[in-house]
């Protein structure tokens, strides 16, 4: 009998072959219609993006990239904001309740606005909570003294900006549907856009008026150094580096966790959304909501 290791050998470097075939056939930038808000990875390890669409009833949706191409995966929502995956299926806020879909593109209403502790105004971001049992969902409050007639925002020193209500809050979401309030309405972080959660378990948050990139510090959200207004996503890698977006500016920074020195990854986006960090591949991935693109920004 000849001996079967060669046919083996060649088993796994055709494995090797198509898996990295597929990977390639991914080039960004890519474009996924009108309006993608969020991103992030995962049935079978594909990308998911929830897509707002014209914003008008119904119209939003969720679409899976793979090396297949990009299809439509669900269908039927209002404006679909921060996407997670978690306990093998996909979560996402949509203005005031908290969608959850299958790995066939079903979806239900995991949480309706009537079982929020406070009145659910604008959810935004969502992110996996440290023990995988559960997410951190924000509600930005009250998005209409943010900006003047020309769509701008405030000057913070504005008389205009005083004005602009503390409302929003970052909510705990369980598996089972229970909903806590994580963190309680602030100055600092007005209209909160982003949500994450440290090396150490804590959540982070993104103001997107004030521009605050918010982090527990001896048990307190203190603002890291810079302001970055128009904040939407915020994360930390192992290494202990921050990043941040900014929709309004459409610029990403990567924060030094000691220094806390910022430096621009990437600029002249017309939006820079909610993007996902893909630290394995040394990349985020960041959906420009105005362009309809999704583009790779390399983090290192």
């Amino acid at each position: 009998m000849k001996n079967p290791k060669p046919l083996f050998l060649l088993f796994i470097y055709a494995l090797f072959f198509f898996s990295c075939t597929s990977e390639t056939k991914l080039q960004f930038p890519i474009e996924v219609t009108t309006k993608p808000e969020s991103i992030t990875k995962g049935f079978k390890g594909n990308y998911y993006v929830t897509v707002m669409n014209n914003k008008e009833s119904g119209d939003g949706e969720v679409v899976e990239i793979s090396a297949d191409g990009i299809k439509t995966f669900a269908t039927g929502f209002n404006e679909p904001k921060g996407i997670v995956f978690i306990d093998n299926h996909l979560y996402f806020s949509d203005i005031n309740r908290v969608w959850k879909v299958d790995k066939n593109g079903n979806a239900t209403i995991f949480v309706y606005k009537d079982a929020f502790p406070e009145e659910a105004l604008y959810l935004n971001d969502v992110a996996v909570a440290a023990d995988g049992k559960g997410m951190y969902v924000a509600d930005m409050g009250a998005t209409q003294y943010m900006r003047d007639r020309d769509n701008n925002l405030w000057p913070l020193d504005s008389e205009e900006a005083k004005k602009v209500p503390a409302l929003g809050r970052i909510y705990h979401i369980s598996l089972n549907g229970d909903i806590t309030i994580a963190q309680n309405t602030s100055h600092l972080m007005l209209n909160p856009n982003g949500v994450g959660v440290d090396n150490n378990g804590n959540i982070m948050v993104g103001s997107f008026f004030t521009g605050n990139f918010l982090v527990k510090k001896n048990n307190k959200l203190t603002p890291l150094k810079g302001v970055f207004r128009g904040a939407d996503a915020v994360e930390q890698d192992s290494k202990g580096n921050y990043y941040v977006s900014s929709w309004s500016q459409g610029k990403v920074w990567k924060i030094d966790g000691k220094t806390e020195k910022s430096t621009v990854l990437i600029e002249n986006l017309k939006s820079a959304a909610d993007f996902y960090l893909e630290e394995d591949k040394g990349r985020l991935l960041v959906p420009d909501m105005m362009a309809g693109k999704i583009y790779e920004v390399h983090i290192d």
